[in-house]
C-alpha cells in the first residue's frame, strides 16, 4: 500500500470482521486462544459450521460444512454452541466505531459492513488512514477485522478478502479493470454456481473476460443480469452507501422450508416451491413490498447449497408469479436424483417506483406485464387468503396441492436468517 498519493473520487471501504463468532468465543475463553475451534451444531444433531477458527480453518473446515465432515477433518477441535447475543452485542460496538468516522455506514450482515469516507465529503483524511485507525480500533475489542478499501462496492468486497485475517487493500482510483481483470470469476459476488458455469461454457473464465463481453450475448445467457454483471467487472459500480435512515425495507425477503424427509422427486419439488412461494408472497404483501429478482434456494441431503436467479421485468408481490419463476428455476438447478433437504424461495429488487403486476405462463428467462381481469380477480382472492390467514393462522386455509407436502410428515417454514433490516 502506498500512500504517498492524495486519493481522488469516492472512497468506500468494506470491514469484514475476521472469523467472528469464534474470535468472540475465544474472547470469553482465552485459553482456546491458538487452537481449533469451531462454532455450530454437533453431527448428532445434524448441525452444520457456522464460523471455523483459521486454526481449523488449516485442517480444511469451513463456514456451512456438514458437522460430521468436519468433525472427521478436525476430530481436535473444540466445539461451542453460538451465543447470538454476545455477538450482537460486540457488533454493535464495532458499528458505533465506524460510524464515529462517517455517518455514511451500511451494514450487511452482523460482521460487515459498507461505509463512505470520500475525501470532502465529511472529513479530508486520507481514507487509507481512517480505514487502519478503524483496523487498529477493533483490534483494541479483543477482535480482528480486514478491510477492502475502493471506487466501488464490488471492488471493496473482493479486496476484504485479499489479506485475511487482519488485512487492507487499498485499490485505487483508476486501477479498478487492472485489479479485477485477472480474477476468477467465482471471486465477484452474485456469481454462483450455476452462474458461472454458463459462463465458463461461454469461454468467460475471469472478470477480465466478463468486461469485455457483448452486452447482448451476456443477456441472452442470463437476463437482466447480465448487462449488471458487466457493468460491475468493468468497475463502474457506482451504487452508493445506504445508511439504515435511507433504507426503508430489507434487501431481500424470503422463507424456507425443511422436510423431515428428503424430497426427491419432480412433483413433490414443485409443491414444495410453490407452497414456499406463497409463504413469501404473504410477506411482501404484508410489507407493502414488489421485487424484481426471484432467488431458488435447495439444500440437498449433504448440506450443500445450491442457488440460482431469475430477473423479471416489472416488480411483483404475487405468490404465483414468484411460485412460476422458482419452478423455471427448479428445472435448471434440480437434476433427478438428488435429495433435496430445503427449499427456500426469496425476492429482491424493491427500487421499481411503478409497480406492475406480472402475467403467467413464462416464456423464457423474463416475464411479460399485462393487466388483465383474471390478474384482478387473482390479487382478490390472494387479498381474501392474506386476510383469513392472518386471523386464523397459516394452517386455517391452504391451497389443494398442499396435501402432496402435508402427506410428507410435519415441516418447519422459517424466514431466512439473511434478511436483516438495519
Amino acid at each position: 500500500m502506498t500512500q504517498n498519493k492524495e486519493w481522488h473520487g469516492r472512497a468506500i471501504g468494506l470491514l469484514d470482521l475476521d472469523a467472528f463468532f469464534a474470535s468472540v468465543e475465544i474472547l470469553d475463553h482465552p485459553e482456546w486462544r491458538g487452537k481449533p475451534l469451531i462454532v455450530g451444531g454437533r453431527a448428532k444433531d445434524r448441525g452444520v459450521v457456522s464460523t471455523a477458527s483459521y486454526e481449523a480453518r488449516r485442517y480444511g473446515v469451513h463456514s456451512a460444512m456438514p458437522s460430521s465432515y468436519a468433525e472427521r477433518l478436525c476430530p481436535q477441535a473444540i466445539w461451542v454452541k453460538p451465543h447470538f447475543d454476545h455477538y450482537r452485542a460486540l457488533s454493535h460496538q464495532v458499528m458505533r466505531l465506524i460510524l464515529n468516522e462517517t455517518p455514511l455506514v451500511e451494514q450487511m450482515s452482523i460482521d460487515e459492513a459498507y461505509f463512505d469516507v470520500t475525501p470532502g465529503r465529511y472529513s479530508n483524511e486520507d481514507p487509507r488512514a481512517i480505514c487502519h485507525r478503524l483496523m487498529d480500533e477493533v483490534a483494541a475489542l479483543g477482535i480482528s477485522c480486514s478491510i477492502g478499501l475502493s471506487t466501488t462496492k464490488t471492488i471493496s468486497k473482493i479486496a476484504s478478502e485479499k489479506y485475511k485475517p487482519h488485512g487492507f487493500c487499498a485499490v485505487e482510483p483508476g486501477q479498478e479493470r487492472v485489479f479485477l481483470a485477472p480474477l476468477p470469476i467465482s471471486t465477484m459476488s452474485g456469481i454462483g454456481k450455476a452462474t458461472a458455469k454458463k459462463l465458463t461454457t461461454y469461454g468467460m473464465r475471469t472478470i477480465g473476460d466478463i468486461a469485455e463481453a457483448d452486452t447482448e450475448e451476456l443477456t441472452r445467457l442470463l437476463g437482466v443480469m447480465g448487462p449488471r454483471l458487466k457493468i460491475r467487472a468493468q468497475g463502474k459500480d457506482h451504487s452508493p452507501v445506504r445508511p439504515a435512515a435511507e433504507r426503508r425495507q430489507a434487501k431481500s425477503i424470503s422463507s424456507e422450508r425443511t422436510f423431515p424427509r428428503d424430497l426427491m422427486t419432480f412433483p413433490d419439488l414443485r409443491s414444495a416451491v410453490k407452497a414456499v412461494s406463497e409463504h413469501t408472497g404473504r410477506r411482501l404483501r404484508a410489507d407493502n413490498l414488489k421485487g424484481t429478482t426471484v432467488t431458488l434456494k435447495l439444500r440437498y441431503s449433504d448440506l450443500s447449497i445450491h442457488t440460482a436467479q431469475m430477473g423479471l421485468t416489472a416488480p411483483t408481490d404475487d405468490s404465483h408469479t414468484i411460485a412460476a419463476a422458482g419452478q423455471k428455476l427448479l428445472e435448471q438447478l434440480w437434476h433427478s436424483p438428488q435429495p433435496v433437504r430445503l427449499v427456500g424461495i426469496g425476492i429482491s429488487g424493491f427500487d421499481n417506483p411503478k409497480p406492475r403486476q406480472l402475467q403467467l405462463p413464462l416464456d423464457g428467462k423474463q416475464l411479460d406485464t399485462a393487466d388483465s381481469a383474471e390478474q384482478e380477480r387473482d390479487n382478490r382472492l390472494l387479498k381474501a387468503t392474506d386476510d383469513i390467514q392472518r386471523r386464523f393462522g397459516s394452517q386455517a386455509l391452504s391451497y389443494g396441492r398442499d396435501i402432496r407436502l402435508n402427506n410428507l410428515g410435519s415441516q418447519s417454514d422459517t424466514d431466512s436468517p439473511s434478511d436483516h433490516r438495519y
